[in-house]
């Protein structure tokens, strides 16, 4: 009989009061993702689930699935800033319907957003390690930090992967009609000289 390996879900934030944000330890972090079977790892930096503001790195793979959710009751405000590699960031309404998406990449126009906490929302990793770093209203408290809507997936549920994927389907199926609006436009403009 095999043992099974057990994968932490996050990393304890470092104890000095002065934390170096080094390469190293994103590079720890982002290969800590990599062996993940959730296919993403978070780093804390808030010593405390108390504290009043919640800070961390996290490091997604393409293929992870972040449930749909909210920060609402109680009402979070949540930073996200893209550190490395490419998201998406997906809104739904309450009913789950997509709403709209929005590409952060480092170096680019958009590398962050800024969520207000009735905002369904999940991320879709699009290349091998992305990073983010997160701020967020605390306290934490598990049965609270988030709010599931009824018509998504719970993470680790055979659902989970269906839905996953039909949600990459509709996405590519957007970017697909927008890049096709945008070619027909460039087409039909009449050229000033």
């Amino acid at each position: 009989m095999t043992e099974e390996k057990k994968y932490p879900m996050a990393f304890t934030a470092p104890e000095e009061d002065v934390v170096p944000l080094t390469l190293s330890m994103v590079g720890n972090l982002l290969a800590a993702s990599r062996e993940s079977p959730r296919k993403r790892m978070l780093q804390r930096l808030h010593k405390e689930d108390g504290e009043l503001v919640h800070r961390m790195f996290n490091a997604f793979q393409p293929g992870t699935y972040v449930t749909p959710h909210r920060h609402l009751h109680p009402a979070k405000t949540e930073t996200i800033l893209a550190i490395s590699g490419a998201l998406l960031f997906v809104e739904f309404d309450d009913n789950g319907q997509f709403l709209r998406h929005t590409l952060l990449q480092p170096g680019t126009e958009t590398f962050g957003v800024d969520v207000a906490p009735h905002v369904f929302h999940t991320f879709v990793a699009l290349k091998p390690d992305t990073l983010i770093f997160e701020v967020k209203t605390g306290p934490y408290a598990q049965e609270s930090d988030k709010n599931f809507p009824d018509w998504a997936p719970r993470e680790g549920t055979e659902e989970a992967d269906a839905y996953l994927l039909d949600l990459i389907k509709l996405l590519a199926e957007r970017a697909n009609a927008e890049a096709e609006a945008l070619k027909e436009r460039r087409d039909n403009e009449v050229p000033t000289n």
